[in-house]
């Protein structure tokens, strides 16, 4: 097995059997993996911030780093390997509120709500999700099989 580790405002994909796609520190952002058990394709994004607007010409040197580019940037890289969208799989975790105890910020928050929306409007269903809190996740997707985990408080990887 070989591991692609998944930067901050970074996505990947894979067709590859033997890949294991990881992010590691998911605080405030969101891990979103997406696979289709059909064609073995699968990707991993994690991303920082809900809106584009605020930089765009950071979204567009970087897409990953938004929900509303990075999602839409996400399946369509899965879609040149041979994915479908409507057999897709979609997994979210993070969006936790790290060091904003007051609630100030909802970083966190407002990143699942932009995640949950891009996804509403275009009729995908999330098929689990690990959010909120106030720790860091590690996620990986096994391209074998896309089974996606969650490292959590615990420390302890489980299957989401």
């Amino acid at each position: 097995m070989k591991q692609i580790v998944v930067g901050i405002s970074d996505l990947k994909v894979s067709g590859n059997a033997g890949d294991i796609l990881i992010t590691y520190a998911l605080g405030s952002c969101v891990g979103v993996a997406v696979y289709d058990p059909v064609d073995r394709v699968g990707g991993l994004l994690h991303f920082m911030l809900p809106d584009s607007s605020i930089d765009e010409t950071k979204a567009r040197r970087n897409p990953a780093m938004f929900a509303d580019t990075g999602i839409p940037l996400l399946f369509k890289s899965c879609y040149k390997l041979g994915a479908v969208k409507k057999r897709m799989i979609v997994k979210i975790a993070g969006g936790a509120s790290i060091m904003d105890d007051m609630n100030y910020f909802r970083i966190g928050q407002k990143n699942i709500i932009a995640a949950r929306k891009i996804f509403w409007r275009n009729g995908i269903i999330i098929d689990g999700e690990d959010l909120h809190g106030n720790y860091n996740r590690t996620v990986k997707l096994n391209i074998s099989n896309g089974k996606f985990y969650v490292k959590n408080f615990a420390n302890l990887f489980e299957e989401l």
